[in-house]
Order: structure tokens, then sequence, then C-alpha cells
């Protein structure tokens, strides 16, 4: 196969992957600490990296760029300041950016297997509640917490009571309350 047939068969899954995102409200999502990221330069495969994941700091290293500040953009914010930044050296240069793992979800209190698990577009709290094993006996069905991580440090996160089929976020801490009854 051709370059360009690749190319072509890598932009289709790409397409498809924004309307996946779209569909599951995440055409506006933010990248944050953790998440895995490719980037494609066409023509360029000395350009082009492949899941790489974002540093503490929110920050990847891009060959002829350096260090990128990728914390609290969007996939298409991203592409335009790697392609302004790579349009310095090429012309024209065409750039494509997709997620390939999303940070991690928290699922913790009253469930049989607290801990960090991968999240999903689409993901619900009850989703997440099931991959962690479930609801324990004492456990407070209607008492269930979820921190958003925020991109903006000067935010704090504040615990946000939600029902069981409420959507999570990447990078989301859910807590299940104790049940005095």
């Amino acid at each position: 196969m051709n370059v360009r047939l690749y190319f072509l068969i890598a932009l289709l899954l790409l397409t498809r992957m924004v309307f996946a995102a779209e569909e599951y409200g995440m055409s506006n999502y933010r990248f944050g600490s953790g998440d895995s990221i490719s980037i494609t330069v066409y023509d360029e495969k000395e350009l082009s990296l492949d899941k790489v994941r974002l540093t503490d700091a929110g920050t990847i290293s891009f060959p002829m760029l350096g260090e990128i500040k990728v914390l609290g953009l969007t996939v298409s914010e991203l592409q335009k300041k790697v392609r302004d930044g790579l349009s310095k050296y090429l012309v024209n240069p065409k750039v494509t950016v997709s997620i390939n793992e999303y940070r991690d979800i928290f699922v913790n209190g009253q469930v049989y297997k607290p801990g960090n698990y991968p999240y999903q577009p689409g993901l619900t709290v009850r989703k997440a509640v099931s991959i962690a094993g479930g609801f324990k006996d004492r456990a407070d069905k209607d008492s269930i917490s979820v921190f958003h991580e925020y991109q903006d440090k000067q935010d704090k996160p504040t615990a946000i009571k939600v029902a069981p089929g409420a959507l999570i976020e990447p990078g989301d801490t859910i807590t299940v309350e104790e049940s005095f009854f």
C-alpha cells in the first residue's frame, strides 16, 4: 500500500473518532495530564508522534518545536498550534491529532474494588461503579459525589452530588458514601 492510501484510511478513522466524540459530548474535550495522544504530520514521519503521554505539567516534547504546553487545549487547538509552529519550517503542513487514551477516572467509597480505571466516552457513574465491582451493601446509592478535575489550577474542585446515570469526564473522582440505615 502506498502512503496516500494509509493517509486516507487514517483520515477516515479519525473522522469516525471525531463523530464518536461529538456523539458523547467530547468535541470540546480538553487535554489533561495523563492523556495519551498521537500527532501525525502528513508526509513527515520524523515529525509524527505516536502514543505520547502528557507530563504532569501537561506538556509534550515535539521535534523542531521543543516542549509544547497541551494542558487545557482541545484537539483542534493543538492541531492549529503544531501546524502554526511547523509553518516556519514546512510549506502548508497537514497535522492531525488523535486521543489514544484518556486519563483515568477514580472510584472510591462504598464499592468493592476502589481504584483507578480507564475512561471511555459515554461512561456514566453507574457504569463506573459496576467496573469497580458494584455497590457494597452499606452504599448510599442516593449519595454519590463527583469531583471534576479542573484545567485551571485556580479553580478548586468541589463535590457535586450526581445521579447514577450522570455522565463523567476523564480525571473525575467518584465517591459513593456510606448509608447509615
